[in-house]
């Protein structure tokens, strides 16, 4: 099974850490990097071929990680030259197999990635999306009111239900190479674009733990209850 890991942002979300260290060496709980512990999931859930699609401190990430051998894998790396959003990048690398995996570097979930594949190429979709129920708070009173300006409804700091893209996404290779190559291409844009060119687009509900480390609040709960949240991960130590 192949996994192409998306590691090329910046991390502005998470600065003063990633100041002079790329995000995804970002330390959790003090002990491993975010990507060395996505890495060994991926290992344990039987992905044997890993491609790092990076960008920004591509030399240090590199260093790091060298060829897998080390996590029992094999590493390679695309590099971009300029960025190109999320889904971008896989125009790069040239030899995808029909249906894969990708995930933003930055996710720490205990999801079993081997199911998730499995269950996408199954599915026979053209893409599915890892999904997962996330509250809104509003910190302010919302005011709904009718055509003539009269108020009809007042919410204290509601909360909003939704589901979220958990940056885990599986894909057929066919969505790729009808993108051109080598231009920013995210997301958002191969949902909406999807949804117009009537693509089969999969929901993959997940009810587990999952965190956004790319997020501040999420990076710094991790951190804080890493102890309590570490046997989740299923560290290789």
């Amino acid at each position: 099974m192949r996994a192409v890991i998306l590691a090329g942002g910046r991390g502005t979300r998470l600065r003063p850490y990633t100041t002079t260290i790329p995000k995804p060496l970002v330390p959790i709980g003090g002990e491993k990097p975010i990507l060395e512990i996505v890495i060994n999931q991926l290992a344990q859930n039987g992905y044997a071929h890993i491609t790092l699609a990076v960008n920004h401190m591509a030399n240090i990430i590199r260093a790091f990680f060298g060829d897998g051998s080390k996590w029992g894998v094999q590493i390679d790396y695309s590099l971009e030259d300029k960025p190109l959003s999320t889904i971008g990048p896989l125009t790069l690398i040239q030899d995808l197999p029909e249906n894969f995996l990708v995930m933003n570097g930055d996710i720490l979930c205990d999801m079993n990635y081997k199911d998730f594949l499995i269950a996408h190429i199954a599915s026979s979709c053209d893409v599915t999306v890892a999904t997962y129920k996330r509250d809104a708070k509003i910190d302010f009173g919302v005011i709904r009111y009718d055509n003539n300006n009269m108020i009809t409804e007042f919410i204290e700091k509601p909360f909003y239900h939704f589901d979220v893209s958990m940056g885990i996404y599986g894909l057929n290779r066919h969505v790729i190479e009808g993108l051109p190559k080598g231009k920013a291409y995210g997301f958002d844009e191969l949902m909406l674009d999807g949804l117009r060119n009537k693509l089969k687009l999969a929901a993959y509900p997940f009810d587990g733990f999952w965190l956004d480390i790319g997020r501040p609040d999420d990076y710094d709960y991790c951190n804080e209850n890493y102890d309590s949240i570490k046997d989740k991960l299923e560290l290789i130590t």
